[in-house]
């Protein structure tokens, strides 16, 4: 509340009916305290005395009241207040809702509508340059940042002296005013007050006059007056916002973009101090945080009522994140080489560090010095290696002794030499050993390097995995330690509670289970042995029989390198999961021993096998409890983690066989059904991932590894949204990886250049000409300004046993177009020529060529993924998502401008504007919040809605009370319960829970994110459920720049976006709009989905129906019959759906005859009132009859015969006319004229002509106009624009309705053919082929668009307008 909200200092005084008082104390339920379910008791808050640290606190949060800048404002909360308020000027007005959107720009008075213009399609969503948009995603709805105080500082009076800390005194304060005045304030146990200090000395006498209050903010009212207004105007900003867009979250999400140009960097002493008193996570005040009793402590909470979990995971997820925050922080001091190594003696990749009682290591592997000198040996083979200096990229690596030698290669492989390591735990120091690496091995592959950074993250993945598992099985005496991966700089750092005893002593006596040394020794103990087997049960890991190097046999149930280690504390620690599953079967070559089976499809089999066993059972065994058998299978089907290892396994031969058989069936699922299943899943849009990181879920919930990407794709040919996002986030994948190569080898002051130049290379890539890559090979510069220096040169791949080398002329001008970066005033020029001379002076990063990184990147595709990359796909990598897809795997942080992806330079140096860890962890989730969850979904899917909300709304509480309300979860369940309640009616609760899953999802997914799109998505239907069509119009708008962003316009989900805007515009009495965007969902779903696709189907259906509110029922007819035969094909006719669309074709056929029995009305009178006009004019009936040869309604009517027979001539050639006669009547008439007789005119009077133009406009309006009789009570009455929109679909209802006219004229004119000149129209073979061509496209809506409809138009309105130039 704005009235309290600045207190921090205080206790709670319950008091009771009778009058009794008691103080609550901290962590104590009041119903301990007292009985307060017989009413009668109130809470008083008194104010406490201050101490150390609460003082501290309340400077912080009185310090993060008084900021805005981090007050998260969603646009669709300033879309909700800015329609208030239209609404309520509207209404005091008078004249209701005042509509100022662009959305609705076209909108015309009266209800009518204009023909939309480009700009407005563009405005929402057909956007060919999403890039020019990305400043729109940081619009904030309000306005600059409220300033309310100059500045709030520690004195430098700090500490206070002893005899003033005897009276009281804890902090001083120096606070300036925005008046500009100084003041020194004294922090006292009773509150703060303004001392008399002035100058360099302290006086901590009370100022006169006095001036003090218990709160900081109490006191900053009573010095200025600016405060006080600043203060209120806060407040009032900060009501104005969502709760939750204030509430603070424990997690942190770093944005891949941020304001361009970035805000002038203010001075902010608070800022200073946290950055630089707080170093690296440590705490305010205090001592350091011992994470690991922490986290044990908290394991050990009892667990028995749905309560006491409640409690014991909102402990445990606090400490999980703070001990995240402090890893990621204190991984980024290490990188920075800010924090000391505990072994410095060492070489450097294997240092390790402890800071805040956290253990920090690189992921480093114990194979590391092999895999260098098989490069050595291999490189000095190809005579690719200098006897002293290597440089491969330019990068300079220089011979040090023991294993710091920095060895290169071919310049075609910036891995090969990179992060050639796996992971050291905690366990494993003063273990590793690098003797072994001392036999200099010549016969290695290239792709043993990349084979072995892969290990390096994987051993990395596997040991975070196997901690979750265990963790989720959550055994009671069994504990695992904190764990963190911190992705920073190209380096990736694994950082892990401390296991209390293990640095003070010698860790072998305490290790009770397991192996240090890759099974030579194992050790097994009793007590553990069983907790383990019990968590094996759960996690289907096999208890077996290993044999250790002396030959025993021992028993254990779980991977032979997990060590079971016992703390001083006396708890049982498992650590060293990497190998918790089964190894992949299908993946049994050299250097994938790390390729493991997911738990997720571990999970999924075992429940596969166990129905398979049952149903065998149930065959031979009639009777059995199905339920009970399963769960009995099910328990008995585990998997041993040992099988195709290097380990001796013990046991029967045949145990053994059948143990290897199971895990071969596992891989076999994996390939045979899951990834088929899979791959069927994306095309019925059952999955619908958007961009990489919903990609990578939807693989992991369906238990695929990542290395199975290039198999989806080869099975997703038929889907090229699927197809294209698969390619792109292999080539993202592997770019990191070549980008983290970089990152490691850059000085600290080239990261924000290099990663731009990177960025230049990645996304101009162009095929190459002649040469697909240029490398660096040792020669001589013979310069006498060098003094006989050696350095590189450039030559063809290939070719390193020539002494030099002349490059092509088309590669020498590719290489020498310059490229200018940014940063400061500075320009850095690179210069390629036939024999590139590189300065070991310039920056390495600037020998990097978009041929040698795209040569990188496809043969880490090819080894990772098995996937051959195509030429022509590394050009769908110029967008903007995978600009988005790269920089958020990397954690680099871009300027939101626009960016011309066509150019050879589009980045500049200062566009990186930061480098953020990327974090991966194992925060644990309540197990009871997500089975409601899922009991809620399987409920809702059954139609129960109660039971749905009920399971929901439970959730929801559980969740939030643990982790409070911004998490993804929490996201979750609004959304369920946003649904529910739609689905109940209840529209107004239902955008109240969209709105908090949108902002949300804006806090812990991102901005961009799809959920977040999807967000913005629902909260647009539900206002259009309200009639609310301007605001989920506007939602509707962001939603499809978010989905532009994050995928890309060619996604099933743009097209279904589309199908909801056209719904909106359709309701709105915009049908022209409406058009537009149906017809551009369905051309869309055809590309992307195929021709039978049910979206497709989805598509004709809402065709037919605007086509049906437009009164245009053969068209609605002829979509619905599209609908009808897809419904068939891919459901069958006994299908509700299908039966749906049988009714609707009934429906148009029905209102198609309805219209015709109306036109037929409408032209019999028509014609009756024709005749009548013919007959009120004898002398044109006679012309028409003289024309026709005597017979009315036969021949033709002519233009020259009824000039002829209005202006008194003689009439045209004909049969039964006397041509001599006429002839002399008209050369009589003609000398008549000339003399100047005047001759009588042989028509009718003048007045006759009124009904003969009565008459032909009659007939004109007839032809030209087709009343819409609509039925439909949901339809809408279309405007003069639809009715011609109406026009221009085709000819077949203005030819029935002449042909009509016609025969209920009493046989007066059949047949009405003028003659077209050369400017009225086109030949009759041309129309025919213009009318071919229209009737092959009507199905897809408009044809080619409505561009092409406009043309026909126009010729028939032409066509129609010839009879009136009689």
């Amino acid at each position: 509340a704005p009235e309290t909200c600045f207190y921090t200092c205080y206790d709670l005084i319950l008091i009771t009916a009778d009058g009794s008082k008691y103080q609550l104390a901290d962590y104590y339920e009041i119903g301990d305290v007292a009985d307060v379910t017989t009413g009668g008791c109130s809470l008083e808050m008194v104010n406490a005395l201050y101490d150390d640290r609460s003082v501290r606190v309340h400077v912080r949060r009185t310090r993060d009241i008084l900021c805005t800048v981090n007050i998260h404002s969603s646009l669709s909360t300033a879309l909700a207040l800015e329609y208030e308020a239209r609404q309520q000027l509207g209404a005091d007005a008078g004249g209701g809702v005042v509509s100022t959107s662009s959305d609705l720009k076209g909108k015309a008075p009266g209800g009518g509508t204009e023909k939309p213009d480009a700009l407005e399609l563009e405005g929402l969503g057909f956007m060919e340059d999403p890039t020019g948009h990305l400043e729109k995603l940081f619009q904030s709805p309000f306005g600059q940042e409220i300033r309310c105080v100059e500045s709030i500082a520690f004195s430098a009076f700090n500490p206070p002296p002893g005899y003033r800390r005897l009276s009281g005194d804890l902090i001083y304060l120096d606070v300036s005013t925005l008046e500009g005045q100084l003041y020194c304030v004294t922090a006292h146990t009773k509150g703060f007050y303004v001392n008399s200090s002035s100058g360099m000395f302290l006086d901590p006498s009370h100022c006169s006059p006095m001036q003090e209050a218990f709160t900081l903010v109490g006191l900053l009212r009573q010095l200025s007056e600016r405060f006080a207004k600043g203060l209120s105007e806060i407040l009032e900003r900060k009501s104005q916002c969502h709760p939750f867009e204030i509430v603070p979250s424990l997690g942190q999400l770093n944005p891949w973009l941020a304001t361009y140009p970035p805000p002038p960097h203010r001075k902010d002493i608070a800022r200073a101090e946290d950055a630089l008193m707080l170093p690296y996570g440590m705490e305010t005040v205090g001592m350091q945080r011992d994470w690991n009793e922490e986290l044990q402590s908290c394991r050990e909470f009892p667990r028995k009522s749905l309560q006491d979990r409640i409690i014991r995971d909102r402990a445990l997820y606090k400490v999980n994140c703070d001990f995240v925050d402090a890893a990621t922080k204190g991984a980024m001091g290490v990188i920075g080489r800010c924090i000391p190594p505990i072994n410095p003696t060492d070489v450097e990749r294997f240092h390790m560090y402890v800071h805040n009682n956290i253990f920090f290591s690189f992921a480093i592997d114990g194979d590391f010095a092999l895999m260098q000198q098989r490069y050595e040996g291999n490189l000095k083979q190809s005579r690719c290696v200098c006897d002293k200096d290597t440089q491969r990229y330019g990068y300079s690596f220089k011979h040090k002794q023991s294993m710091e030698k920095k060895i290169g290669g071919e310049a075609s492989s910036v891995l090969h030499t990179h992060g050639l390591h796996s992971s050291v735990t905690l366990s494993e120091c003063n273990e590793t050993s690098v003797a072994e690496a001392d036999t200099i091995v010549s016969d290695a592959e290239p792709s043993h390097a990349i084979e072995s950074e892969q290990a390096t993250f994987a051993s990395a993945n596997n040991d975070l995995k196997g901690t979750k598992a265990y963790n989720n099985a959550d055994i009671a005496g069994l504990h695992t330690l904190a764990m963190a991966i911190i992705d920073y700089r190209g380096h990736r750092i694994v950082a892990q509670s401390i296991i209390p005893g293990i640095l003070q002593g010698d860790k072998s006596n305490s290790l009770v289970y397991g192996s240090v040394d890759n099974g030579k020794r194992i050790s097994w103990s009793e007590k553990i042995h069983s907790k383990v087997v019990e968590a094996g049960k759960i996690l289907h890991i096999k208890e077996h029989e290993v044999h250790d190097g002396s030959g025993n046999k021992i028993m254990i149930a779980g991977p032979v390198e997990c060590k079971g280690i016992v703390g001083s504390d006396d708890r049982l620690y498992l650590l060293d999961l990497m190998r918790s599953t089964p190894r992949d079967a299908n993946y049994m070559g050299a250097g994938s021993r790390h390729y493991l089976l997911r738990p997720e499809l571990v999970a999924a089999f075992c429940q596969v096998e166990a129905l398979e066993r049952v149903r065998a059972r149930k065959v031979c065994v009639k009777g059995i409890d199905e339920k009970a058998v399963l769960e009995q299978e099910l328990a008995a089907i585990l998997l041993n983690p040992n099988v195709f290892t290097d380990f001796k396994l013990g046991g029967l031969p045949e145990d053994i066989a059948a143990d290897e058989e199971l895990v071969r069936k596992a891989g076999k699922y994996l390939v045979d059904v899951v990834l088929h299943k899979f791959v069927q899943d994306l095309g019925s849009l059952e999955v619908s991932p958007m961009d990489g990181q919903t990609l990578t879920e939807s693989l992991h919930a369906h238990g695929i590894n990542i290395r199975y990407l290039g198999q989806v794709a080869n099975l997703s040919k038929h889907l090229p949204h699927i197809w294209n996002l698969c390619i792109v986030e292999m080539i993202v994948r592997a770019a990191k990886h070549v980008l983290k190569g970089i990152l490691r080898e850059t000085l600290d002051h080239d990261i924000g250049a290099a990663i731009a130049h990177f960025l230049n290379c990645f996304f101009c890539y162009c095929p190459p000409k002649e040469i697909t890559a240029m490398q660096l090979i040792k020669t001589e510069d013979n310069s006498a300004d060098k003094g006989g220096g050696k350095s590189e040169k450039v030559r063809k791949k290939g070719k390193c046993g020539q002494q030099r080398k002349s490059v092509s002329p088309d590669l020498q001008d590719d290489a020498s177009k310059q490229s200018e970066w940014k940063e400061g005033s500075s320009k850095v020029e690179h210069k390629v020529s036939s024999t590139i001379n590189v300065d070991v002076a310039q920056p390495s990063y600037l020998c990097i060529t978009s041929e040698l990184a795209w040569i990188d990147i496809v043969d880490i595709v090819k080894f990772k993924y098995q996937f051959e990359l195509p030429d022509h796909e590394k050009l769908n990598v110029k967008t903007i998502s995978t600009i988005r897809n790269l920089c958020l795997k990397v954690g680099v942080t871009l300027a939101s401008r626009r960016y011309n992806l066509k150019s050879e330079a589009p980045f500049q140096t200062s566009d990186i504007l930061d480098l953020h860890a990327v974090v991966k962890h194992s925060v644990p989730m309540c197990a009871d919040a997500q089975a409601m969850l899922e009991s809620g979904k399987l409920r809702l899917a059954q139609g129960k809605v109660n039971e749905a909300y009920e399971q929901f709304s439970e959730a929801f509480s559980i969740i939030q009370q643990i982790s409070g309300p911004i998490h993804r979860e929490v996201a979750n369940c609004c959304r369920y319960l946003a649904m529910v309640l739609y689905h109940a009616g209840d529209t107004a609760g239902a955008i109240m829970q969209q709105h908090k899953e949108l902002i949300i999802n804006e806090r812990c997914l991102g901005l961009d994110h799809p959920d977040t799109a999807h967000s913005y998505g629902n909260m647009a239907l539900f206002y259009h459920g309200l009639n609310q069509t301007d605001l989920a119009l506007s939602h509707m708008a962001r939603t499809l720049l978010l989905l532009n962003v994050s995928c890309g316009s060619e996604h099933p989900d743009v097209a279904a976006t589309y199908i909801n805007i056209a719904m909106m515009y359709q309701d709105a009495g915009r049908m022209h709009i409406a058009l537009r965007y149906l017809q551009e969902a369905l051309q869309k779903n055809i590309r992307l989905l195929g021709e039978n696709h049910i979206q497709t189907a989805v598509c004709y259906h809402a065709l037919a129906i605007a086509f049906n509110c437009m009164g245009a029922y053969k068209l609605s007819l002829q979509h619905e019959g599209s609908t009808y035969k897809i419904l068939v094909n891919q459901l069958g006719e006994e299908d509700a759906r299908t039966h749906d669309s049988a009714n609707w074709l009934k429906t148009f056929q029905m209102r198609d005859m309805q219209k015709q029995k109306g036109q037929q009305a409408v032209t019999a009178a028509a014609a009756q009132k024709a005749a009548d006009s013919l007959k009120a004019c004898p002398d044109l009936l006679q012309a028409l009859q003289a024309v026709g040869g005597g017979s009315i309604g036969r021949g033709s009517l002519s233009k020259v015969a009824a000039a002829a027979a209005l202006l008194g001539d003689s009439l045209p050639r004909s049969r039964g006319i006397d041509e001599r006669g006429a002839r002399a009547a008209a050369e009589v008439r003609k000398k008549a004229v000339a003399k100047g007789l005047h001759v009588r005119p042989q028509v009718v009077h003048a007045q006759a002509l009124s009904p003969l133009t009565e008459f032909l406009n009659l007939l004109n309006n007839d032809i030209s106009s087709k009343p819409s009789i609509n039925t439909s009570p949901s339809s809408i009455s279309a405007n003069s624009d639809e009715k011609d929109a109406l026009h221009s679909i085709g000819d077949d209802g203005q030819s029935k309705a002449t042909t009509e006219a016609e025969n209920a004229g009493s046989n007066l004119i059949k047949e009405i053919n003028p003659v077209p000149t050369e400017e009225q129209g086109t030949t009759a073979s041309q129309r025919e082929s213009e009318e071919c061509l229209s009737k092959e496209k009507t199905p897809l809506g408009l044809g080619v668009g409505l561009g092409a409809p406009e043309g026909k138009k126009v010729r028939q309105k032409l066509e129609n307008a010839v009879p009136l130039q009689f």
